[in-house]
């Protein structure tokens, strides 16, 4: 007697929840984690006891870090040679011919920097010219 054999189920794995918790852990570390700006640039301003002055509304900001790196508008200039620096402001001035400037240098920057920052601004003609600087804590003077 010949009997009829039964097809063998084949097993299944059902992905479906493995899924389900990769997304909802997806979903908790999206939710859980905060953002920072790491490529903020880390500049410590000097302190001096001066009152302060009121921001004025288009200024050009030349920011150099402890290294004498430039930066103008949040990027770097590429290189710190004096020719480079002043290609980089003209191109934030573009068509205008005056605009005050804010030099914040950190503390440690060295002095080179600071001069030759001064020295491109003059030559290219902008006269209004301030340093920036921390008040001091303890509010002495």
């Amino acid at each position: 007697m010949r009997l009829r054999e039964t097809p063998k189920d084949e097993p299944e794995v059902n992905l479906t929840p493995l899924i389900d918790v990769v997304f909802i852990l997806l979903i908790f570390f999206m939710v859980s984690t905060t953002f920072q700006h790491e490529s903020e640039i880390k500049i410590d301003l000097p302190e001096a006891s001066a009152d302060k002055v009121d921001k004025q509304e288009k200024v050009l900001e030349i920011l150099i870090d402890a290294d004498g790196h430039f930066y103008i508008g949040g990027e770097q200039v590429v290189n710190t040679e004096l020719v480079t620096l002043k290609g980089a402001i003209r191109k934030v001035l573009g068509d205008r011919k005056t605009m005050p400037v804010v030099i914040r240098a950190d503390r440690m920057s060295p002095y080179e920097a600071v001069i030759r920052a001064m020295d491109a601004t003059s030559q290219l003609g902008l006269e209004q010219m301030s340093l920036a600087t921390n008040q001091p804590e303890h509010g002495g003077k």
